[in-house]
């Protein structure tokens, strides 16, 4: 898939761009990394855009010009890009691996370049095991400390990928193979579809009778960078984007079975067995066979585990914590859905840092069922997404009531992504506040403090009456930042005293809460929104990794708010 390719090669591009202090060069980094965002967020796959529509295809995405469709014309066609190549030439450092750094922006890292020539990973974690950047001005003891921090981080996540990255590649596979006409069944496994946070590989299974010839057509896709292993049911290829894929061969026969193995995880499929084995059976990736070896069940998953006596359950679940045991009494709850999601209550437009107007976003809304959006643009304090100040959030909820008199089917509400201050006030006037419909608020800045007083300052802001949601709240970044450090329980328990929401922010960066934390709010009662922290109107197909995040936490649709109507989703919040 070349949008993750051709966005990370526009966001370096913008990184070495904005080391260039002329005017003219900040309207080129913004375009540059408009086209990143657009491209990353696709549902397709922008070489397929090109190959159907050529240059005119590409340029009707937005933020896609003539120069910037040419560049990736030229990738597409070439694997290079000569705008990157000529940029590195001046700049030789590896700008995408060190700004995952926590704390490390293209502006420090040039710096570090220019007084240590510091180019990679491995020249930092030199530089830092003898100690060289405290020394160096504007840095310091403590930012050393914490690019020591964010390098352990970077260390942690090296071996595994987003799943918003993993995810898209995987159903591209899967699309590439249903289109081949060489197979009858296939299906993404592993940890991608127990829609796991990061994940290691991908695991596709297919059902074919051209077993070589699917060998054959995976290894010259063109996103394989390379083959592993290859065999007469098996192939395994390296991608281009990182990640090692497995790709499997089964018996129609036993594509249930395998799909219940290769599904995972290790600890629930050794239960799973256990209670074949009482049973006097032996379930493994083939089938479910009795003493005289006849398979029992297998071509899908379902008669598995009916077979077992046990209902099955949601992919998301599969983790070994207690879901057999309530699969074999019939007590599994039902999770939330897709279906269930009435609204989205967490949406940027272009008054802040969003691409697309206020009645863009909500027509686009309203295109995919939903009832209401709440816009929530950023306050003052977060300056480098556009955010606003009283005045002129006054004049934006005039404009957002001017909207809601222009549009019909869908109800757009009145809020903010309000910063939550050092000192737990928050970022906008009580009176501004007042003419909003809900409140939401986040931590962005001060993200270092001590645990004790970031848990004060979070509390503070919830108890001040004024906060509805907590928007993303440990502000982790998977694989780029750590959570923020404070006591959860005192957070969740505050918001439970508070009626303050939690939200699950389901934009594929953050997924926050995650799952474990998600399964700790709910012993406090918590009740969540599910929102896609849209920036521009695709992101609203994101809702789907909020939604299985949810899964994997056990939430019910009773515990999510915006699964309420309006009428009963504006009481909720008047509590």
């Amino acid at each position: 898939m070349y949008n993750s390719q051709v966005a990370g090669l526009f966001d370096e591009i913008a990184d070495m761009l904005s080391l260039d202090e002329r005017k003219d060069r900040k309207f080129e980094v913004l375009a540059y990394r408009k086209a990143a965002m657009t491209i990353s967020s696709l549902q397709e796959d922008v070489g397929d855009i090109y190959r159907k529509k050529g240059m005119y295809g590409l340029m009707e995405l937005p933020g896609v010009g003539k120069g910037i469709s040419g560049a990736i014309r030229e990738f597409i066609e070439t694997g290079r890009m000569r705008k990157y190549e000529d940029l590195k030439k001046r700049y030789p450092i590896d700008f995408k691996n060190l700004t995952r750094i926590r704390g490390l922006g293209s502006k420090r890292a040039f710096r570090l370049y220019k007084e240590l020539r510091i180019k990679s990973i491995d020249d930092l974690k030199r530089a830092l095991a003898k100690h060289r950047i405290k020394e160096l001005p504007g840095f310091g003891a403590k930012s050393e400390s914490e690019l020591s921090k964010g390098m352990e981080t970077l260390e942690l996540s090296r071996n595994r990928m987003a799943l918003g990255l993993a995810l898209p590649e995987a159903e591209l596979l899967v699309n590439r193979l249903k289109g081949s006409g060489l197979v009858d069944r296939v299906a993404i496994a592993g940890s991608t579809r127990r829609m796991k946070e990061t994940v290691g590989d991908l695991d596709i299974l297919v059902t074919s009778s051209h077993n070589e010839k699917v060998m054959d057509f995976i290894s010259r896709l063109n996103e394989v960078q390379g083959v592993t292993l290859k065999g007469p049911t098996k192939i395994t290829v390296r991608l281009k984007i990182g990640l090692s894929c497995d790709v499997r061969v089964v018996d129609d026969a036993s594509f249930g079975a395998a799909l219940q193995y290769f599904t995972g995880n290790k600890d629930h499929n050794v239960k799973v067995r256990q209670i074949a084995v009482k049973k006097g059976y032996k379930l493994n990736e083939y089938g479910l066979f009795d003493r005289k070896n006849r398979n029992l069940a297998g071509p899908d998953e379902e008669s598995v585990y009916k077979k077992l006596g046990m209902d099955i359950m949601d992919p998301e679940m599969r983790e070994d914590r207690g879901e057999v045991e309530l699969s074999l009494q019939h007590r599994l709850p039902r999770l939330v859905s897709l279906g269930d999601i009435r609204g989205d209550l967490h949406v940027h437009t272009n008054h802040s840092d969003g691409a697309n107007t206020i009645i863009e976003m909500a027509e686009a809304a309203k295109k995919i069922g939903r009832e209401y959006i709440g816009i929530t643009d950023h306050t003052k304090s977060e300056y480098v997404a556009g955010g606003m100040d009283d005045k002129k959030f006054v004049k934006h909820l005039h404009e957002i009531d001017y909207a809601n008199d222009k549009l019909d089917g869908i109800r757009i509400l009145k809020s903010a992504e309000i910063d939550i201050l050092k000192d737990g006030s928050l970022d906008l006037q009580d009176k501004t506040l007042d003419m909003m419909d809900y409140r939401l608020a986040s931590i962005h800045t001060n993200l270092n403090m001590q645990k004790e007083e970031m848990t004060r300052r979070v509390v503070k802001a919830m108890e001040s009456g004024y906060v509805d949601i907590l928007a993303h709240p440990t502000d982790r970044i998977i694989n780029v930042r750590n959570p923020i450090n404070m006591d959860l329980d005192r957070v969740f328990q505050a918001a439970a005293d508070s009626k303050v929401v939690l939200e699950i922010d389901g934009y594929p960066e953050r997924l926050d809460l995650n799952d474990e934390n998600i399964i700790k709010a709910r012993g406090y009662k918590a009740k969540f929104s599910i929102d896609t922290d849209s920036h521009r109107d695709s992101h609203y197909m994101l809702m789907k990794y909020g939604i299985s995040t949810a899964k994997r936490g056990w939430v019910t649709p009773d515990l999510v708010v915006n699964a309420l109507p309006l009428d009963k989703l504006m009481k909720q919040f008047r509590k």
